[in-house]
């Protein structure tokens, strides 16, 4: 198994890339530097979007566009096939070979498949019902930078027929798995991203589903078509009403010092403020305070 060359990090860094990942299937290279103007970072699907028969070739599309330069390792993330068949060592192999970094896991299971990936920096995908179970020790390895969960995949390994009710709303036991998969990345200090909303012409329906998942917690929503890009960054993007008053509520605590106060009418504790940090944060205005706010 070949391992990362010496320009890998050393250390693990925080994923940063989202709010809006873009799959673009790995066998169409031609759509690789579109889909990566398109969105804040691109996945190059070599998994379920690759038919087995066009998995080499997709392989080598990889490799055959890097003299390009199209695409920047920073922003791109490579779904590779799940450890232990053939198609992963392949994978890997295809990797070593590329300035790629940045992996998500397809079928993340437990914690030992990570150390496969020794070097790389892994966004390990959650969609089968050990993937869930295993969570937490997921999250706790190292290489870890984030977790993703899976709603059709998770369902098929439960036997089941569809994740969403007929309203569209998730059935319960995809709410508990999307739940768990924040909550365990979150516990150990990595980044969530939230399942693809496959529905892709009901616009209205993902933008209300990314509008719950920034809410929630999860930093990232994938996306599986371009239309579906500019929604979910509508939805990650404060509006200009909630920057200011979160600017403002940050103001008022670095001049009322630390401690519980009162901000228009409200008690204001720790949490909130954090709450606050986090909008700016997304609008992409850190608040650059001092005192309890900063």
């Amino acid at each position: 198994m070949p391992s990362p060359d010496s320009s890998s990090p050393s250390a693990v860094l925080p994923f940063t890339m989202g709010p809006a990942l873009l799959f673009c299937p790995a066998d169409r290279p031609e759509r690789f530097r579109k889909a990566a103007e398109r969105s804040d970072a691109v996945i190059l699907d070599l998994e379920d979007a690759v038919a087995p028969a066009d998995k080499p070739r997709a392989r080598e599309a990889i490799l055959g566009q890097l003299g390009a330069g199209e695409l920047d390792p920073g922003s791109t993330i490579v779904r590779v096939n799940p450890v232990g068949t053939a198609e992963f060592e392949l994978d890997l192999h295809t990797l070593a070979k590329t300035p790629y970094r940045t992996v998500m896991l397809a079928k993340a299971e437990s914690a030992g498949q990570l150390k496969a990936l020794a070097g790389y920096q892994v966004i390990a995908l959650c969609e089968t019902a050990a993937g869930i179970v295993n969570a937490s020790s997921i999250a706790a390895e190292p290489n870890t930078v984030g977790l993703m969960w899976g709603a059709e995949d998770l369902l098929a390994s439960l036997g089941g027929l569809s994740s969403r009710n007929d309203d569209g709303g998730y059935r319960a036991v995809a709410l508990h798995s999307r739940s768990a998969v924040l909550l365990a990345a979150k516990a150990a200090g990595k980044e969530a991203i939230d399942s693809v909303y496959v529905n892709i012409p009901d616009l209205e329906g993902l933008l209300a589903e990314s509008h719950d998942a920034a809410a929630s917690g999860f930093g990232a929503k994938a996306c599986i078509h371009p239309n579906q890009v500019g929604v979910v960054r509508e939805a990650y993007a404060p509006s200009a009403e909630v920057v200011v008053e979160a600017t403002e509520l940050l103001e008022a605590a670095a001049a009322a010092g630390t401690g519980v106060f009162q901000f228009k009418g409200k008690m204001i504790d720790g949490p909130i403020l954090k709450h606050a940090q986090a909008t700016l944060r997304r609008a992409g205005h850190p608040f650059q305070g001092t005192g309890t706010g900063a």
